[in-house]
Protein backbone atom coordinates (compact mmCIF):
# COMPACT_ATOMS: atom_id res chain seq x y z
CA UNK A 1 0.00 0.00 0.00
CA UNK A 2 1.29 3.49 -0.86
CA UNK A 3 1.52 5.85 2.09
CA UNK A 4 0.56 9.52 2.21
CA UNK A 5 4.13 10.73 2.56
CA UNK A 6 6.02 13.63 1.06
CA UNK A 7 6.90 13.09 -2.57
CA UNK A 8 10.45 12.91 -3.86
CA UNK A 9 10.62 15.21 -6.88
CA UNK A 10 13.15 13.94 -9.40
CA UNK A 11 15.64 16.01 -11.38
CA UNK A 12 13.56 15.40 -14.51
CA UNK A 13 10.52 16.91 -12.81
CA UNK A 14 12.45 20.03 -11.82
CA UNK A 15 13.67 20.42 -15.42
CA UNK A 16 10.11 20.15 -16.78
CA UNK A 17 8.86 22.75 -14.31
CA UNK A 18 11.76 25.14 -15.01
CA UNK A 19 11.21 24.83 -18.77
CA UNK A 20 7.52 25.58 -18.26
CA UNK A 21 8.21 28.76 -16.27
CA UNK A 22 10.76 30.03 -18.79
CA UNK A 23 8.46 29.22 -21.71
CA UNK A 24 5.29 30.84 -20.35
CA UNK A 25 6.90 33.98 -18.93
CA UNK A 26 8.95 34.32 -22.14
CA UNK A 27 5.86 34.01 -24.33
CA UNK A 28 4.03 36.53 -22.16
CA UNK A 29 6.88 39.05 -22.41
CA UNK A 30 7.11 38.45 -26.18
CA UNK A 31 3.43 39.29 -26.47
CA UNK A 32 4.08 42.42 -24.44
CA UNK A 33 6.97 43.39 -26.77
CA UNK A 34 4.71 42.86 -29.77
CA UNK A 35 2.03 45.03 -28.17
CA UNK A 36 4.40 47.94 -27.45
CA UNK A 37 4.17 48.92 -31.11
CA UNK A 38 0.49 49.59 -30.41
CA UNK A 39 0.49 51.62 -27.21
CA UNK A 40 -3.19 52.58 -27.32
CA UNK A 41 -5.46 51.41 -24.51
CA UNK A 42 -7.64 49.35 -26.89
CA UNK A 43 -4.60 47.23 -27.77
CA UNK A 44 -3.76 46.73 -24.09
CA UNK A 45 -7.25 46.00 -22.73
CA UNK A 46 -9.05 44.40 -25.74
CA UNK A 47 -6.10 43.04 -27.77
CA UNK A 48 -7.08 45.51 -30.51
CA UNK A 49 -10.09 43.37 -31.52
CA UNK A 50 -7.86 40.72 -33.11
CA UNK A 51 -8.86 37.53 -31.28
CA UNK A 52 -10.13 34.56 -33.27
CA UNK A 53 -12.49 31.81 -32.04
CA UNK A 54 -9.83 29.18 -31.12
CA UNK A 55 -7.95 31.68 -28.98
CA UNK A 56 -11.16 32.91 -27.36
CA UNK A 57 -12.38 29.37 -26.63
CA UNK A 58 -9.07 28.15 -25.22
CA UNK A 59 -8.61 31.31 -23.15
CA UNK A 60 -12.18 31.06 -21.79
CA UNK A 61 -11.51 27.48 -20.75
CA UNK A 62 -8.11 28.20 -19.17
CA UNK A 63 -9.36 31.28 -17.30
CA UNK A 64 -12.26 29.26 -15.91
CA UNK A 65 -10.25 26.15 -15.00
CA UNK A 66 -8.07 27.12 -12.08
CA UNK A 67 -6.39 25.30 -9.24
CA UNK A 68 -9.76 25.56 -7.45
CA UNK A 69 -11.09 23.16 -10.06
CA UNK A 70 -8.12 20.80 -10.19
CA UNK A 71 -7.77 20.52 -6.42
CA UNK A 72 -11.44 20.97 -5.50
CA UNK A 73 -12.82 18.67 -8.23
CA UNK A 74 -10.46 15.84 -7.34
CA UNK A 75 -11.44 16.30 -3.69
CA UNK A 76 -15.15 16.26 -4.52
CA UNK A 77 -14.63 13.27 -6.84
CA UNK A 78 -13.13 11.43 -3.87
CA UNK A 79 -15.79 12.63 -1.38
CA UNK A 80 -19.02 12.59 -3.39
CA UNK A 81 -18.23 11.18 -6.85
CA UNK A 82 -19.43 13.00 -9.97
CA UNK A 83 -22.21 15.08 -8.34
CA UNK A 84 -20.32 18.39 -8.50
CA UNK A 85 -19.66 17.71 -12.18
CA UNK A 86 -22.95 19.54 -12.66
CA UNK A 87 -20.96 22.77 -12.43
CA UNK A 88 -19.07 21.74 -15.57
CA UNK A 89 -21.89 20.19 -17.58
CA UNK A 90 -24.34 23.01 -16.91
CA UNK A 91 -21.78 25.57 -18.10
CA UNK A 92 -22.19 24.78 -21.86
CA UNK A 93 -25.87 25.77 -21.67
CA UNK A 94 -24.86 29.20 -20.36
CA UNK A 95 -22.09 29.49 -22.96
CA UNK A 96 -24.82 28.98 -25.57
CA UNK A 97 -26.73 31.86 -23.95
CA UNK A 98 -23.58 34.01 -24.12
CA UNK A 99 -23.01 33.15 -27.78
CA UNK A 100 -26.60 33.71 -28.91
CA UNK A 101 -27.95 36.54 -26.77
CA UNK A 102 -25.17 38.58 -25.15
CA UNK A 103 -22.09 38.45 -27.41
CA UNK A 104 -23.78 40.28 -30.37
CA UNK A 105 -24.76 43.22 -28.14
CA UNK A 106 -21.29 43.41 -26.61
CA UNK A 107 -19.54 43.42 -30.00
CA UNK A 108 -21.95 45.71 -31.82
CA UNK A 109 -21.94 48.35 -29.08
CA UNK A 110 -18.09 48.26 -29.02
CA UNK A 111 -17.92 48.36 -25.24
CA UNK A 112 -14.64 47.95 -23.36
CA UNK A 113 -16.19 46.57 -20.18
CA UNK A 114 -19.48 45.11 -18.97
CA UNK A 115 -20.11 48.04 -16.58
CA UNK A 116 -19.85 50.18 -19.74
CA UNK A 117 -22.68 48.06 -21.17
CA UNK A 118 -24.84 48.66 -18.08
CA UNK A 119 -24.32 52.42 -18.33
CA UNK A 120 -25.52 52.42 -21.94
CA UNK A 121 -28.55 50.26 -21.05
CA UNK A 122 -29.40 51.86 -17.67
CA UNK A 123 -27.25 54.62 -16.15
CA UNK A 124 -23.84 55.56 -14.71
CA UNK A 125 -24.76 54.48 -11.18
CA UNK A 126 -25.36 50.90 -12.39
CA UNK A 127 -21.96 51.04 -14.05
CA UNK A 128 -20.25 51.98 -10.78
CA UNK A 129 -22.07 49.24 -8.83
CA UNK A 130 -21.08 46.52 -11.28
CA UNK A 131 -17.49 47.77 -11.54
CA UNK A 132 -17.13 47.62 -7.76
CA UNK A 133 -18.68 44.15 -7.47
CA UNK A 134 -16.61 42.84 -10.38
CA UNK A 135 -13.35 44.03 -8.83
CA UNK A 136 -14.31 42.48 -5.48
CA UNK A 137 -15.20 39.14 -7.09
CA UNK A 138 -12.00 39.12 -9.18
CA UNK A 139 -9.77 39.76 -6.16
CA UNK A 140 -11.52 37.59 -3.59
CA UNK A 141 -12.87 34.72 -5.74
CA UNK A 142 -10.85 34.37 -8.94
CA UNK A 143 -7.41 35.29 -7.57
CA UNK A 144 -7.66 34.57 -3.81
CA UNK A 145 -9.07 31.03 -4.04
CA UNK A 146 -6.81 30.17 -6.97
CA UNK A 147 -3.60 31.23 -5.23
CA UNK A 148 -4.51 29.36 -2.04
CA UNK A 149 -5.45 26.05 -3.66
CA UNK A 150 -2.32 26.12 -5.83
CA UNK A 151 -0.17 26.78 -2.79
CA UNK A 152 -1.75 23.82 -0.98
CA UNK A 153 -0.56 21.41 -3.67
CA UNK A 154 2.88 23.01 -3.97
CA UNK A 155 3.33 22.66 -0.22
CA UNK A 156 2.46 18.95 -0.39
CA UNK A 157 4.73 18.28 -3.34
CA UNK A 158 7.73 20.47 -2.52
CA UNK A 159 7.32 21.38 1.14
CA UNK A 160 7.34 25.11 0.26
CA UNK A 161 5.35 27.21 2.79
CA UNK A 162 1.95 28.34 1.54
CA UNK A 163 2.64 32.10 1.69
CA UNK A 164 5.99 31.70 -0.10
CA UNK A 165 4.25 29.80 -2.93
CA UNK A 166 1.49 32.39 -3.17
CA UNK A 167 3.92 35.31 -3.40
CA UNK A 168 6.28 33.57 -5.84
CA UNK A 169 3.62 32.54 -8.35
CA UNK A 170 1.84 35.89 -8.01
CA UNK A 171 5.00 37.81 -8.89
CA UNK A 172 5.80 35.68 -11.95
CA UNK A 173 2.23 35.91 -13.24
CA UNK A 174 2.05 39.63 -12.54
CA UNK A 175 5.17 40.35 -14.60
CA UNK A 176 3.84 39.24 -17.97
CA UNK A 177 0.28 40.38 -17.22
CA UNK A 178 1.38 43.93 -16.40
CA UNK A 179 3.70 44.13 -19.42
CA UNK A 180 1.63 42.30 -22.02
CA UNK A 181 -2.02 43.20 -21.36
CA UNK A 182 -4.88 41.09 -22.76
CA UNK A 183 -2.86 39.79 -25.71
CA UNK A 184 -0.28 38.23 -23.36
CA UNK A 185 -3.07 36.81 -21.18
CA UNK A 186 -4.86 35.19 -24.11
CA UNK A 187 -1.74 33.82 -25.83
CA UNK A 188 -0.35 32.28 -22.63
CA UNK A 189 -3.85 31.10 -21.67
CA UNK A 190 -4.23 29.20 -24.93
CA UNK A 191 -0.86 27.46 -24.44
CA UNK A 192 -1.63 26.76 -20.79
CA UNK A 193 -4.90 25.08 -21.77
CA UNK A 194 -3.00 22.60 -23.92
CA UNK A 195 -0.56 21.85 -21.07
CA UNK A 196 -3.43 21.60 -18.60
CA UNK A 197 -5.40 19.16 -20.73
CA UNK A 198 -2.33 17.03 -21.54
CA UNK A 199 -1.33 16.68 -17.87
CA UNK A 200 -4.86 15.93 -16.68
CA UNK A 201 -5.55 13.37 -19.41
CA UNK A 202 -2.29 11.53 -18.62
CA UNK A 203 -3.19 11.40 -14.89
CA UNK A 204 -6.66 10.08 -15.71
CA UNK A 205 -5.37 7.38 -18.06
CA UNK A 206 -2.76 6.15 -15.57
CA UNK A 207 -5.30 6.06 -12.72
CA UNK A 208 -7.92 4.38 -14.95
CA UNK A 209 -5.51 1.62 -16.00
CA UNK A 210 -4.31 1.13 -12.42
CA UNK A 211 -7.83 0.47 -11.10
CA UNK A 212 -8.52 -1.98 -13.94
CA UNK A 213 -10.73 0.13 -16.20
CA UNK A 214 -14.44 0.81 -15.76
CA UNK A 215 -15.15 -2.70 -14.41
CA UNK A 216 -12.55 -2.24 -11.68
CA UNK A 217 -13.94 1.18 -10.80
CA UNK A 218 -17.58 0.08 -10.37
CA UNK A 219 -16.39 -2.87 -8.27
CA UNK A 220 -14.77 -0.69 -5.58
CA UNK A 221 -16.98 2.41 -5.31
CA UNK A 222 -20.65 2.93 -4.55
CA UNK A 223 -22.36 3.07 -8.00
CA UNK A 224 -24.29 6.12 -6.81
CA UNK A 225 -21.00 8.07 -6.92
CA UNK A 226 -20.91 7.57 -10.69
CA UNK A 227 -24.21 9.41 -11.18
CA UNK A 228 -24.58 13.14 -11.62
CA UNK A 229 -28.14 13.89 -10.44
CA UNK A 230 -28.66 13.27 -6.73
CA UNK A 231 -31.65 13.30 -4.34
CA UNK A 232 -31.98 15.92 -1.62
CA UNK A 233 -30.77 13.73 1.25
CA UNK A 234 -27.37 12.69 -0.15
CA UNK A 235 -23.95 13.44 1.38
CA UNK A 236 -23.14 15.80 -1.51
CA UNK A 237 -25.86 18.23 -0.29
CA UNK A 238 -26.44 19.05 -3.96
CA UNK A 239 -29.99 17.91 -4.86
CA UNK A 240 -30.80 17.89 -8.58
CA UNK A 241 -33.46 20.58 -8.27
CA UNK A 242 -30.95 23.00 -6.67
CA UNK A 243 -28.69 22.47 -9.71
CA UNK A 244 -31.41 23.22 -12.26
CA UNK A 245 -32.79 26.16 -10.27
CA UNK A 246 -29.58 27.68 -8.91
CA UNK A 247 -26.89 27.08 -11.51
CA UNK A 248 -28.49 29.26 -14.23
CA UNK A 249 -28.49 32.13 -11.71
CA UNK A 250 -24.77 31.97 -11.01
CA UNK A 251 -24.05 30.83 -14.57
CA UNK A 252 -25.52 33.91 -16.25
CA UNK A 253 -23.38 36.10 -14.02
CA UNK A 254 -20.23 33.99 -14.40
CA UNK A 255 -20.38 33.25 -18.14
CA UNK A 256 -22.33 36.22 -19.50
CA UNK A 257 -21.77 39.15 -17.13
CA UNK A 258 -18.43 38.67 -15.35
CA UNK A 259 -15.67 40.88 -16.74
CA UNK A 260 -12.94 38.31 -16.01
CA UNK A 261 -14.57 35.75 -18.30
CA UNK A 262 -16.28 37.86 -20.95
CA UNK A 263 -13.30 40.13 -21.65
CA UNK A 264 -11.95 37.51 -24.10
CA UNK A 265 -15.16 37.88 -26.13
CA UNK A 266 -14.86 41.68 -26.13
CA UNK A 267 -11.53 41.32 -27.95
CA UNK A 268 -13.05 39.22 -30.78
CA UNK A 269 -12.28 39.99 -34.40
CA UNK A 270 -15.99 40.07 -35.32
CA UNK A 271 -19.36 38.74 -34.15
CA UNK A 272 -18.84 35.30 -35.74
CA UNK A 273 -15.63 34.78 -33.78
CA UNK A 274 -17.32 36.21 -30.66
CA UNK A 275 -20.11 33.63 -30.96
CA UNK A 276 -18.06 30.61 -32.02
CA UNK A 277 -15.37 31.07 -29.32
CA UNK A 278 -17.75 30.47 -26.37
CA UNK A 279 -19.32 27.49 -28.17
CA UNK A 280 -15.85 25.97 -28.65
CA UNK A 281 -15.26 26.48 -24.91
CA UNK A 282 -18.61 24.74 -24.30
CA UNK A 283 -17.42 21.61 -26.08
CA UNK A 284 -14.21 21.67 -24.00
CA UNK A 285 -16.35 21.77 -20.84
CA UNK A 286 -17.41 18.18 -21.51
CA UNK A 287 -13.92 17.05 -20.43
CA UNK A 288 -13.55 18.17 -16.76
CA UNK A 289 -15.96 15.55 -15.39
CA UNK A 290 -13.73 12.83 -16.86
CA UNK A 291 -10.28 14.35 -16.30
CA UNK A 292 -10.78 16.25 -13.01
CA UNK A 293 -13.57 14.47 -11.06
CA UNK A 294 -13.05 10.89 -12.21
CA UNK A 295 -9.40 10.68 -11.00
CA UNK A 296 -10.66 11.57 -7.49
CA UNK A 297 -13.29 8.83 -7.64
CA UNK A 298 -10.71 6.36 -8.97
CA UNK A 299 -8.39 7.29 -6.09
CA UNK A 300 -11.23 6.41 -3.70
CA UNK A 301 -11.58 3.03 -5.44
CA UNK A 302 -7.84 2.44 -5.06
CA UNK A 303 -8.12 3.27 -1.36
CA UNK A 304 -11.10 0.92 -0.97
CA UNK A 305 -9.07 -1.83 -2.67
CA UNK A 306 -6.15 -1.18 -0.31
CA UNK A 307 -3.70 0.13 -2.92
CA UNK A 308 -3.31 3.56 -1.25
CA UNK A 309 -4.01 5.00 2.16
CA UNK A 310 -7.49 6.54 2.68
CA UNK A 311 -7.48 10.35 2.92
CA UNK A 312 -8.52 12.32 6.01
CA UNK A 313 -8.89 15.49 3.92
CA UNK A 314 -10.42 15.02 0.43
CA UNK A 315 -8.85 18.28 -0.78
CA UNK A 316 -5.48 16.47 -0.58
CA UNK A 317 -6.62 13.96 -3.22
CA UNK A 318 -5.09 15.78 -6.19
CA UNK A 319 -1.60 16.07 -4.70
CA UNK A 320 -1.76 12.51 -3.35
CA UNK A 321 -2.73 11.20 -6.79
CA UNK A 322 0.28 12.98 -8.32
CA UNK A 323 2.50 11.63 -5.56
CA UNK A 324 1.35 8.03 -5.62
CA UNK A 325 0.30 7.37 -9.22
CA UNK A 326 2.64 9.25 -11.55
CA UNK A 327 6.18 8.25 -12.58
CA UNK A 328 9.16 10.64 -12.48
CA UNK A 329 9.06 13.28 -15.21
CA UNK A 330 5.28 13.03 -15.56
CA UNK A 331 4.99 14.48 -12.05
CA UNK A 332 6.76 17.56 -13.36
CA UNK A 333 4.36 17.78 -16.31
CA UNK A 334 1.36 17.53 -13.98
CA UNK A 335 2.82 20.19 -11.72
CA UNK A 336 3.28 22.39 -14.80
CA UNK A 337 -0.39 21.78 -15.64
CA UNK A 338 -1.35 22.89 -12.16
CA UNK A 339 0.74 26.03 -12.51
CA UNK A 340 -0.79 26.63 -15.94
CA UNK A 341 -4.28 26.56 -14.42
CA UNK A 342 -3.20 28.83 -11.61
CA UNK A 343 -1.38 31.42 -13.70
CA UNK A 344 -3.96 31.63 -16.49
CA UNK A 345 -6.79 32.32 -14.06
CA UNK A 346 -4.81 34.87 -12.06
CA UNK A 347 -3.54 36.70 -15.15
CA UNK A 348 -7.05 36.82 -16.65
CA UNK A 349 -8.51 38.26 -13.44
CA UNK A 350 -5.67 40.81 -13.11
CA UNK A 351 -6.21 42.03 -16.66
CA UNK A 352 -9.94 42.44 -16.08
CA UNK A 353 -9.27 44.40 -12.88
CA UNK A 354 -6.92 46.72 -14.76
CA UNK A 355 -9.60 47.29 -17.42
CA UNK A 356 -12.36 47.95 -14.89
CA UNK A 357 -10.34 50.41 -12.82
CA UNK A 358 -8.95 52.24 -15.86
CA UNK A 359 -12.14 52.49 -17.93
CA UNK A 360 -14.96 52.35 -15.41
CA UNK A 361 -13.50 54.29 -12.51
CA UNK A 362 -10.46 56.40 -13.46
CA UNK A 363 -11.61 57.50 -16.91
CA UNK A 364 -15.03 58.42 -15.54
CA UNK A 365 -13.28 60.59 -12.97
CA UNK A 366 -10.82 62.10 -15.50
CA UNK A 367 -12.34 61.79 -18.99
CA UNK A 368 -9.38 63.48 -20.73
CA UNK A 369 -6.85 60.87 -19.58
CA UNK A 370 -4.53 59.84 -22.42
CA UNK A 371 -4.22 56.23 -23.59
CA UNK A 372 -0.69 55.97 -22.20
CA UNK A 373 -1.82 57.22 -18.77
CA UNK A 374 -4.78 54.82 -18.86
CA UNK A 375 -2.47 51.86 -19.43
CA UNK A 376 -0.22 53.05 -16.58
CA UNK A 377 -3.22 53.27 -14.21
CA UNK A 378 -4.19 49.73 -15.20
CA UNK A 379 -0.66 48.44 -14.52
CA UNK A 380 -0.48 50.09 -11.10
CA UNK A 381 -3.95 48.82 -10.10
CA UNK A 382 -2.90 45.31 -11.16
CA UNK A 383 -0.03 45.35 -8.69
CA UNK A 384 -2.14 46.80 -5.84
CA UNK A 385 -4.98 44.27 -6.28
CA UNK A 386 -2.49 41.42 -6.43
CA UNK A 387 -1.15 42.45 -3.02
CA UNK A 388 -4.71 42.55 -1.58
CA UNK A 389 -5.45 39.08 -3.01
CA UNK A 390 -2.25 37.69 -1.48
CA UNK A 391 -3.26 38.96 1.97
CA UNK A 392 -6.82 37.55 1.63
CA UNK A 393 -5.78 34.15 0.28
CA UNK A 394 -4.26 32.93 3.55
CA UNK A 395 -7.71 33.09 5.24
CA UNK A 396 -9.40 30.75 2.72
CA UNK A 397 -8.36 27.67 4.70
CA UNK A 398 -11.24 28.47 7.09
CA UNK A 399 -13.81 27.15 4.57
CA UNK A 400 -15.07 23.57 5.13
CA UNK A 401 -14.29 22.68 1.51
CA UNK A 402 -12.41 24.94 -0.90
CA UNK A 403 -14.71 24.35 -3.87
CA UNK A 404 -17.93 24.42 -1.86
CA UNK A 405 -16.81 27.66 -0.22
CA UNK A 406 -16.12 29.20 -3.62
CA UNK A 407 -19.52 28.12 -5.02
CA UNK A 408 -21.39 29.43 -1.97
CA UNK A 409 -19.66 32.81 -2.21
CA UNK A 410 -20.60 33.12 -5.90
CA UNK A 411 -24.21 32.14 -5.12
CA UNK A 412 -24.52 35.12 -2.76
CA UNK A 413 -22.90 37.66 -5.13
CA UNK A 414 -24.45 36.68 -8.47
CA UNK A 415 -28.29 37.03 -8.10
CA UNK A 416 -28.66 40.86 -8.37
CA UNK A 417 -26.24 41.05 -11.31
CA UNK A 418 -27.94 38.19 -13.15
CA UNK A 419 -31.33 39.84 -12.60
CA UNK A 420 -30.24 43.23 -13.95
CA UNK A 421 -28.60 41.76 -17.08
CA UNK A 422 -31.47 39.38 -17.95
CA UNK A 423 -34.19 41.99 -17.48
CA UNK A 424 -32.09 44.58 -19.30
CA UNK A 425 -31.59 42.48 -22.42
CA UNK A 426 -35.06 40.93 -22.70
CA UNK A 427 -37.51 43.54 -21.24
CA UNK A 428 -37.76 47.09 -22.55
CA UNK A 429 -39.56 48.35 -19.48
CA UNK A 430 -36.69 47.38 -17.11
CA UNK A 431 -35.58 50.73 -15.71
CA UNK A 432 -32.47 52.34 -14.31
CA UNK A 433 -34.08 53.16 -10.93
CA UNK A 434 -35.25 49.55 -10.56
CA UNK A 435 -31.77 48.29 -11.50
CA UNK A 436 -30.09 50.49 -8.87
CA UNK A 437 -32.45 49.30 -6.11
CA UNK A 438 -32.10 45.68 -7.24
CA UNK A 439 -28.30 45.75 -7.16
CA UNK A 440 -28.12 47.56 -3.81
CA UNK A 441 -30.74 45.43 -2.01
CA UNK A 442 -29.48 42.20 -3.62
CA UNK A 443 -25.97 42.92 -2.39
CA UNK A 444 -27.22 43.52 1.17
CA UNK A 445 -29.36 40.34 1.17
CA UNK A 446 -26.42 38.33 -0.17
CA UNK A 447 -24.13 39.74 2.51
CA UNK A 448 -26.62 38.79 5.24
CA UNK A 449 -26.90 35.20 3.96
CA UNK A 450 -23.09 34.95 3.71
CA UNK A 451 -22.69 36.06 7.35
CA UNK A 452 -25.30 33.53 8.48
CA UNK A 453 -23.65 30.76 6.47
CA UNK A 454 -20.13 31.68 7.66
CA UNK A 455 -21.16 31.71 11.34
CA UNK A 456 -21.55 28.27 12.97
CA UNK A 457 -24.01 29.75 15.49
CA UNK A 458 -26.88 29.65 12.96
CA UNK A 459 -26.36 26.00 11.86
CA UNK A 460 -27.16 26.96 8.22
CA UNK A 461 -27.51 23.90 5.94
CA UNK A 462 -29.24 25.20 2.79
CA UNK A 463 -27.25 24.42 -0.42
CA UNK A 464 -25.61 27.56 -1.77
CA UNK A 465 -27.25 27.11 -5.19
CA UNK A 466 -30.73 26.99 -3.65
CA UNK A 467 -30.01 30.10 -1.58
CA UNK A 468 -28.83 31.80 -4.78
CA UNK A 469 -32.10 30.89 -6.52
CA UNK A 470 -34.21 32.35 -3.69
CA UNK A 471 -32.12 35.54 -3.77
CA UNK A 472 -32.69 35.72 -7.53
CA UNK A 473 -36.48 35.44 -7.01
CA UNK A 474 -36.38 38.32 -4.51
CA UNK A 475 -34.23 40.45 -6.84
CA UNK A 476 -36.53 39.69 -9.79
CA UNK A 477 -39.59 40.75 -7.80
CA UNK A 478 -37.90 44.04 -6.87
CA UNK A 479 -36.81 44.62 -10.47
CA UNK A 480 -40.25 43.83 -11.88
CA UNK A 481 -42.41 45.90 -9.55
CA UNK A 482 -40.12 48.95 -9.48
CA UNK A 483 -39.92 48.89 -13.29
CA UNK A 484 -43.72 48.88 -13.41
CA UNK A 485 -43.79 51.89 -11.08
CA UNK A 486 -40.83 53.69 -12.73
CA UNK A 487 -40.62 52.54 -16.39
CA UNK A 488 -37.41 53.25 -18.30
CA UNK A 489 -37.08 56.28 -20.55
CA UNK A 490 -35.01 54.90 -23.40
CA UNK A 491 -32.41 56.75 -25.43
CA UNK A 492 -31.57 55.95 -29.03
CA UNK A 493 -28.60 53.87 -27.81
CA UNK A 494 -30.30 52.03 -24.95
CA UNK A 495 -33.24 50.77 -27.00
CA UNK A 496 -30.78 49.00 -29.34
CA UNK A 497 -29.55 46.91 -26.39
CA UNK A 498 -32.86 45.10 -25.89
CA UNK A 499 -33.96 42.16 -28.04
CA UNK A 500 -37.37 42.62 -29.67
CA UNK A 501 -37.94 38.93 -28.92
CA UNK A 502 -35.58 35.97 -28.24
CA UNK A 503 -35.75 34.77 -31.88
CA UNK A 504 -34.35 38.11 -33.08
CA UNK A 505 -30.95 36.96 -31.76
CA UNK A 506 -30.83 34.33 -34.54
CA UNK A 507 -31.30 36.70 -37.48
CA UNK A 508 -27.60 36.94 -38.30
CA UNK A 509 -26.76 34.30 -40.91
CA UNK A 510 -23.27 33.52 -39.57
CA UNK A 511 -20.64 31.45 -41.35
CA UNK A 512 -21.79 28.85 -43.90
CA UNK A 513 -21.51 25.10 -43.20
CA UNK A 514 -20.67 23.31 -39.96
CA UNK A 515 -18.96 26.40 -38.54
CA UNK A 516 -22.26 28.24 -38.37
CA UNK A 517 -23.01 29.34 -34.80
CA UNK A 518 -26.61 28.02 -34.95
CA UNK A 519 -25.48 24.51 -35.94
CA UNK A 520 -22.73 24.51 -33.30
CA UNK A 521 -25.12 25.73 -30.59
CA UNK A 522 -27.68 23.03 -31.45
CA UNK A 523 -24.98 20.31 -31.52
CA UNK A 524 -23.59 21.42 -28.16
CA UNK A 525 -27.08 21.46 -26.64
CA UNK A 526 -27.88 17.90 -27.73
CA UNK A 527 -24.47 16.54 -26.67
CA UNK A 528 -24.99 17.90 -23.16
CA UNK A 529 -28.56 16.59 -22.92
CA UNK A 530 -27.32 13.14 -24.00
CA UNK A 531 -24.58 13.12 -21.34
CA UNK A 532 -27.08 14.10 -18.67
CA UNK A 533 -29.39 11.27 -19.73
CA UNK A 534 -26.57 8.68 -19.63
CA UNK A 535 -25.21 9.65 -16.19
CA UNK A 536 -28.49 10.80 -14.59
CA UNK A 537 -28.88 7.87 -12.14
CA UNK A 538 -28.10 4.18 -11.68
CA UNK A 539 -31.04 3.10 -13.87
CA UNK A 540 -29.78 5.11 -16.85
CA UNK A 541 -26.24 3.82 -16.29
CA UNK A 542 -27.60 0.27 -16.46
CA UNK A 543 -29.63 1.10 -19.57
CA UNK A 544 -26.47 2.21 -21.37
CA UNK A 545 -24.49 -0.80 -20.14
CA UNK A 546 -22.29 1.05 -17.65
CA UNK A 547 -23.59 -0.91 -14.64
CA UNK A 548 -24.58 -4.55 -14.30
Amino acid sequence: MLANTEVLISRADYIVIAVYFLFIVGIGLWAGRKRKYHVDSDSYFRAGGTLTWPMIGLALFSTNISTIHMVGFAGEGYRTGLAYGNFEWMAPFLLIVLALFFAPFYLNSKIATLPDFLERRYCGTCRNWLAGLSIVSAVFIHIGFTLYTGALVIKTLFGIPIMASIVGVAVLTGIYTVVGGLLAVVVTGALQTIILLAGSIILTIIAYVKIGGWDGLVQYVDPAKLTILRPGNGPANLPWYSVFLGYPVIGVWYWCADQTIVQRVLGAKDSNHARTGPLFAGFLKVLPVFIFFLPGTIYLALANRGDVMPLDKPDECFSMAIQNLLPAGVTGLMTAALLAALMSTVSGALNSIATLISYDLYKQWKPKTSDRQLVLVGQISTVVCMVVAIVWSKYIGQFESVYKGCVDLISYIAPPITTVFLFGVFWKRASNRAAIWTMASGFIFGLIVFIIDWNDYFDWSMPGLLAGFYLFCICSAIMFFLSIVWPHEHTEKSIKLVWENPMAALKDKGWPGLGNYKILAAALFFVMVFLYVVFANQSTLRFFGLLN
